[in-house]
């Protein structure tokens, strides 16, 4: 159930002008800096999970954003990222957060914490569509984290979630998935998310990041995948 289908679920209202006041894109589409460098992110993502790239991609539309480290802004780039692609004339975005352990796309939106990802997986709730939430921006839905559990590795990393992502990657050829994943390192729930993905976005904080913290980053990730970078809180930048 999902477009062209009436949802039961409640609405997310996301305030838009709330996000732009905390230094994220502008959904108007308006020439400010963040908007154009997200533009341009967004641009060389897109032409992966649709270009020439995409046949040499397990799931090109499936894209996985995460940091090295906790605090680097990785929520922040998936949310601007999801903004950005819902812009679009012709594509979709699904926006989940699968950073279990310490859950912040609801919280970075202005949103109530509701059930999700987490119910879906240990079978509170019976379909995925009972926590893909519509949002007040048309091309865009969410599945949040839902509750934490305890055995949130082997959940992420069972059948039922290997064939929900399947399911994401190719029921729409026009929508982009996103996964706020924890940090890579130390983390064993990043890695298992990394085998579903065709891209990953590793978010660096300028200043901050190590190059030995990095190169372990880029290791616990998918050879296969195509793999780029952020640099964040950059003093260059207007945010």
């Amino acid at each position: 159930m999902e477009r062209g289908q009436t949802s039961s679920l409640p609405e997310f209202k996301i305030d838009l002008e709330r996000l732009e006041e905390k230094g994220h894109i502008s959904i108007a589409g308006e020439r400010k800096q963040i908007n154009e460098e997200y533009r341009e992110i967004k641009r060389k993502l897109l032409a992966n999970a649709f270009g020439s790239l995409a046949k040499t991609l397990h799931n090109p539309n499936i894209i996985m954003v995460s940091s090295s480290r906790p605090s680097e802004g990785k929520t922040f780039t998936a949310v601007n990222l999801a903004l950005s692609i819902a812009a679009e004339q012709d594509k979709t975005v699904l926006l989940v957060d699968a950073d279990v352990l310490k859950p912040n796309v609801l919280n970075t939106l202005g949103l109530e914490r509701r059930k999700g990802l987490m119910e879906y997986l240990t079978g509170d709730v019976e379909d995925i569509s009972d926590v893909l939430y519509p949002t007040n921006i048309e091309k865009l839905k969410i599945i949040p984290a839902g509750k934490s559990h305890h055995l949130s590795t082997e959940l992420l990393a069972s059948q039922k979630m290997h064939e929900t992502v399947d399911e994401f990657a190719n029921r729409y050829p026009d929508r982009i998935v996103i996964f706020d994943t924890p940090p890579l390192i130390g983390i064993t729930e990043s890695a298992i998310l990394a085998n579903f993905a065709g891209q990953a976005v590793v978010v660096v904080e300028e200043g901050k990041a190590k190059i030995g913290d990095i190169k372990m980053s880029v290791e616990r990730l998918n050879p296969d995948m195509a793999i780029g970078f952020v640099v964040n809180k950059s003093v260059h930048n207007d945010t």
